[in-house]
């Protein structure tokens, strides 16, 4: 699976770029999220509860970071299982630019991913579903709280997708989407 989409957030690129180096601030955004542990430089462990269609589990994952750019790029790559419930991974490509003066940022991704076991048999439109519910989720919150701490007077705005399409797809299905995306926008 394939996807990309773009992301207007209501905080200049530092600032998001703090946001998103933030453990205990994704966490906060995260639906289910239990813990995120640096266990190295650019190597995490996070751990989050979810339910896609009728399968729930607790997801253990491992995400490194890669190609670096301080504070406009990085690459993910990520990997979870769920036990039972299966696995997921794949590899992200994130990044910010300054938008109205450096007002707001526009993060944009690309990823791909696999997803196998209980998960994969579920189907591809229950999964996606699920996957679009938690991506929204998480950037709803991850908006809301950049508005409130950068720009208090205005209402969070917001998610684009793209083509004016509502949040259709998303990586890191099999681990909640929510997981996928604090950790593709993660970097400490």
């Amino acid at each position: 699976m394939e996807l990309s989409n773009t992301i207007t957030i209501p905080a200049g690129v530092n600032a998001t770029w703090q946001a998103l180096n933030d453990p205990e601030f994704l966490k906060a955004c995260i639906a289910g999220c239990e813990a995120i542990e640096r266990v190295a430089d650019n190597d995490y462990k996070v751990v989050v509860a979810a339910k896609v269609g009728p399968v729930s589990a607790r997801f253990s994952g491992k995400l490194r970071l890669e190609d670096l750019q301080a504070p406009t790029a990085y690459s993910v790559v990520f990997e979870g299982q769920g036990g039972a419930a299966g696995f997921a991974k794949g590899r992200a490509r994130v990044t910010l630019q300054p938008q109205e003066g450096d007002a707001s940022t526009l993060l944009s991704y690309q990823a791909q991913a696999q997803v196998g076991g209980k998960l994969a048999q579920i189907g591809s439109r229950l999964v996606d579903a699920a996957a679009a519910k938690q991506a929204a989720d998480f950037f709803t919150a991850f908006n809301t709280k950049m508005a409130l701490l950068h720009a208090p007077a205005a209402a969070a705005p917001a998610v684009e997708a793209e083509g004016g399409r509502p949040w259709v797809k998303w990586a890191w299905v099999a681990v909640a989407a929510a997981l996928a995306a604090a950790w593709l926008l993660s970097r400490r």
